[in-house]
C-alpha cells in the first residue's frame, strides 16, 4: 500500500461534503480520542463534539496543496498540507492518524490560518 497516496484519500475524504455530513464515516474516520484545534480558533474535545457540530455545517469546497506524509512511529503519521477552502481562504493543516487493528484513524488535527496579504 502507498501510504502517502492512501492518507490523501483519507483528508480528502474528510473534505468532501458527503464525509462531513455521514456519521458512520465520520465514526470510522476519526479516534475515539480525537481533539482537533480549528482556523477559527475553536477547540472540538471530543469525536462526538465534532460529528454533532459537523451537522450543521455551511459546506465550502476545499483544496489540497503541498501534501507531506511524515512518519513518527510504525503506525502514527504527521500529514501537512495548505488548504484552500473556497469563500474561506488558505491555512496550513496538520494532522496526525494512527493505525489500529489495519485502519488509520485521525487522532488530531489543526488548521492555522494565514495572513491575507
Amino acid at each position: 500500500m502507498d501510504l502517502h497516496a492512501h492518507l490523501f484519500g483519507l483528508e480528502q475524504a474528510l473534505q468532501q461534503s458527503a464525509t462531513r455530513s455521514d456519521t458512520r464515516q465520520l465514526a470510522r474516520l476519526l479516534a475515539d480520542d480525537f481533539v482537533e484545534f480549528g482556523a477559527s480558533g475553536h477547540v472540538w474535545g471530543s469525536k462526538a463534539e465534532v460529528i454533532d457540530g459537523l451537522q450543521d455545517e455551511v459546506f465550502s469546497a476545499r483544496r489540497m496543496t503541498e501534501f507531506v506524509v511524515k512518519m513518527l512511529s510504525e503506525h502514527v503519521a504527521l500529514v501537512t498540507y495548505r488548504c484552500q477552502r473556497n469563500g474561506v481562504g488558505t491555512s496550513l493543516r496538520s494532522s496526525v492518524w494512527r493505525a489500529e487493528e489495519g485502519q488509520w484513524q485521525m487522532v488530531f488535527h489543526q488548521g492555522t490560518p494565514l495572513a491575507v496579504d
